[in-house]
């Protein structure tokens, strides 16, 4: 009881000191007062909303964020300045937040906003160092700098691991050792296929001993086509993939055949500037191949609107509006979204930078509403017809079995250049000025004359080897997809209220480096699940959790329970229902009765919920028909995206709901009584099918200890069973999967509920 007051004091104590983790730093009296490190966070907290670039709520005409702004004559005296360099005493930003006066002190005590007696020493030694204002961090192109010279040169086995070392070293930290090599492969696995190892694997790579067999591995689950759909599903939640329009009615769309182009362009390792320039404007290269403009299906992945009653152009405006929003959060993880109405009031985004950005996606010949809820199946226009003569011959990738035509949206421009004007409070028919195509120019400022005057353009402008965010974006999430944490914990937001990266030298190595190149996914993930950092164990000691509870410092590796998508994947794989056909239509899971019927207009095709059966049933989560109003319960109970509107990264929540899940939902004890069932014909004693069963679900031989009371259980669950027949007969009932003949009933429900058992253990679910 005592450590736990202990740790909760520490870590009450972190969260006093490292507002958002790591942006306010304690700085020794010695120490050189950095702004971006140490006085900007301060300063968006505190000072922004009423002083920052948000011009109609900024006061007194006093703006902080700028260096200009700060030194300039206050406007109610001109003989004051907020700040005089190198004169706090003179400074009335300091001579404020120090005053006792509440009619004077900043901030007002009505903000309910305060700073620390630390935060006031920081901002004085700032001042009197000379109050150096620096840009924003993220809008400093990244660069390299040389490797972190460091006393232990064994551990580390390429360039990450001599930057996490280094940090580990300051703060008097230790490495873990390498993990076991079954919980090694374990973790690999999922994290690059999304599938936990087949036995096969595991015991292939047991027994190589050869100093490669890693690599070899990682090697091996790279090339597999699985690769490809565990990569999609980060990117569906990115694009907000769904097969429904969304609002109310919610009518069925078709739009895999773009999810499945994803699949094929991570599978064939497209370079990520291929990758996105494709999806932002492959209908504006030169002669684009209609697998180009099946890309811009990213960008008609928004709801659409299907009910009568709308207002034609309110709705247009949301749809362009949700891909303005869609490609700053995306893929320079800023918060356009905040200026839709007003400047942005952190970072400097004025509304008229937004509206110019806004130009790039006003120029699609759409409408608000197209046809309603009776042409559900149509695609709305612009639009592509994919035929099974094309399937056959171009797009090979696409896994379509009828002869039906296919319509998916896609991206087009009209040939007339619609007018973009600033929206007041972002009304859709409040116009403002007329504004030209841009982007903000603390990124980098856009040239028409270098880039163009289209999305294209926008494309050269995100790729440009000067712009300081597409490629530390893209290597963060792809760190935080292997770590549960990116270098920047807020991987949405790289903007003023975003959280500092915690290995900044590090983030811009991996960025420079994945920019030259060639922009190589494939190449990243092999660098990051080859370190040292990487193959870590994810063991953790009473030091460890003390001074880093977060894990920011990467002394071990981080347990994450399995997305849930990868809950589903992980029963039906290790049990062998899993059905590993690629692409395709989107299939309707088991769901309980009458959620739809009860949460949708009662409309179209889509308003009540019919059930595929045979093989759909157990292909991969990331096939699971998403309709918009009605998510799958069974994932947004583990956190699934409903897919509204771009996400970067899913909350990970604990409620009791997530341990019924694992008890009842039926694929999970469908997955456990076909296991059940192949191991009772195919294994000789109970515990080689116990230690099979663990071995396939966990991916490690169980313990002694672990294996005698899985077999102690057995045996009472027999018994149980014996003492009533017919509640051994009703629990084999699961699932519509073919029954395999077993005599021995009461002993398939003993070893189906053990399965069940294992499932249901929180390492079968972990990531360790």
């Amino acid at each position: 009881m005592r450590f736990l007051i202990h740790l909760l004091f520490i870590s009450l104590l972190f969260l006093l000191l490292g507002s958002c983790s790591q942006n306010k730093q304690i700085v020794s009296v010695t120490d050189s007062v950095d702004f971006n490190l140490h006085i900007r966070p301060i300063l968006s907290d505190r000072c922004f909303k009423c002083h920052g670039p948000d011009a109609n709520q900024r006061k007194s005409n006093l703006r902080l964020d700028t260096r200009e702004g700060a030194l300039a004559a206050l406007k109610d005296n001109p003989d004051a300045h907020a700040i005089v360099p190198g004169r706090s005493a003179d400074s009335e930003v300091f001579l404020r937040i120090s005053s006792t006066d509440t009619s004077q002190q900043m901030p007002p005590v009505k903000s309910n906003l305060s700073l620390t007696e630390g935060e006031i020493d920081l901002i004085k030694r700032w001042i009197d160092q000379g109050a150096i204002y620096k840009p924003h961090w993220a809008f400093i192109p990244p660069r390299q700098t040389s490797l972190p010279e460091i006393p232990d040169s064994d551990w580390p086995i390429n360039e990450v691991d001599y930057f996490v070392l280094a940090k580990l070293e300051r703060a008097g930290l230790n490495p873990n050792a390498e993990a076991d090599r079954a919980r090694l492969l374990k973790r690999v696995s999922l994290d690059i296929t999304g599938l936990p190892p087949s036995i096969e694997i595991q015991n292939r790579f047991l027994e190589d001993q050869a100093p490669n067999a890693y690599e070899k591995m990682v090697d091996e689950l790279l090339m597999q086509p699985q690769y490809g759909e565990r990569m999609a599903v980060y990117w569906m939640d990115v694009a907000r993939y769904a097969d429904s329009h969304g609002y109310q009615d919610d009518g069925l769309r078709t739009m895999w055949p773009w999810r499945d182009w994803v699949i094929h362009a991570f599978n064939k390792n497209y370079p990520y500037d291929q990758f996105v320039t494709w999806q932002v404007a492959g209908d504006l290269l030169p002669n684009p191949t209609k697998e180009q403009v099946l890309a811009t299906g990213f960008n008609r992945n928004h709801k659409i609107t299907q009910e009568g009653g709308v207002i034609d152009e309110e709705y247009r405006i949301e749809y362009v509006t949700d891909r303005t929003n869609t490609f700053a959060k995306a893929f320079l993880a800023l918060t356009f979204e905040c200026a839709h109405c007003h400047d942005h009031k952190y970072d400097p985004i004025s509304q008229k930078d937004y509206y110019r950005t806004f130009a790039f996606f006003n120029q699609v010949p759409e409408k608000g509403l197209v046809g309603d809820i009776s042409l559900a199946s149509l695609a709305d226009p612009p639009k592509i017809k994919i035929t099974s003569e094309e399937i056959e011959e171009i797009l090979t990738f696409i896994n379509k079995k009828d002869t039906t035509t296919v319509e998916v949206m896609v991206m087009r421009d009209s040939s007339l250049r619609r007018p973009t004007y600033l929206l007041t409070r972002g009304a859709y028919d409040a116009h403002g000025e007329q504004v030209s195509i841009g982007i903000p120019s603390e990124i980098l400022p856009y040239d028409s004359m270098v880039y163009g005057t289209n999305r294209l353009g926008l494309a050269k402008w995100l790729f440009d080897e000067r712009n300081p965010l597409t490629a530390r974006v893209f290597v963060n999430r792809m760190w935080q997809e292997f770590f549960g944490r990116g270098f920047v914990k807020t991987s949405g937001d790289f903007g003023m209220q975003g959280e500092l990266p915690s290995h900044p030298e590090l983030l811009d190595w991996l960025a420079v480096d994945f920019r030259e190149h060639d922009w190589d996914i494939k190449r990243l993930i092999k660098q990051i699940v080859m370190s040292a950092t990487y193959r870590q164990s994810s063991a953790v000691d009473a030091e460890k959790l003390e001074i880093d509870p977060e894990n920011i410092l990467l002394a071990r590796a981080s347990r994450r329970r399995l997305i849930a998508e990868g809950i589903r994947d992980l029963a039906l794989a290790s049990s062998g229902l899993m059905v590993k056909e690629i692409g395709g239509p989107s299939m309707k899971v088991y769901q309980p009765k009458g959620i739809w019927e009860s949460s949708t207009s009662g409309r179209g095709v889509l308003a009540r919920y019919v059930q595929d059966h045979d093989d759909d049933l157990y292909r991969r989560g990331l096939y699971s028909f998403i309709k918009r109003t009605v998510p799958p319960p069974g994932m947004l109970i583990f956190d699934g995206s409903n897919r509204d509107q771009c996400e970067v990264n899913r909350m990970r929540t604990n409620t009791p709901l997530q341990a019924l899940v694992l008890l009842n939902d039926p694929v999970i004890l469908e997955s456990a009584r076909v296991f059940a069932e192949r191991l009772m014909n195919n294994s000789k004693t109970d515990e080689d099918r116990i230690k099979l069963a663990f071995q396939s679900i966990v991916c490690r031989m169980p313990g002694k200890e672990e294996l005698s009371m899985l077999l102690t259980y057995f045996d009472s669950e027999k018994i149980r069973f014996a003492q009533a027949p017919q509640k051994a007969d009703l629990f084999i009932q699961a699932g519509e999967y073919p029954y395999s003949k077993v005599e021995d009933v009461v002993s398939l429900a003993a070893l189906m509920q053990v399965v069940q058992t294992i499932y249901n253990l929180d390492e079968a679910i972990t990531k360790t």
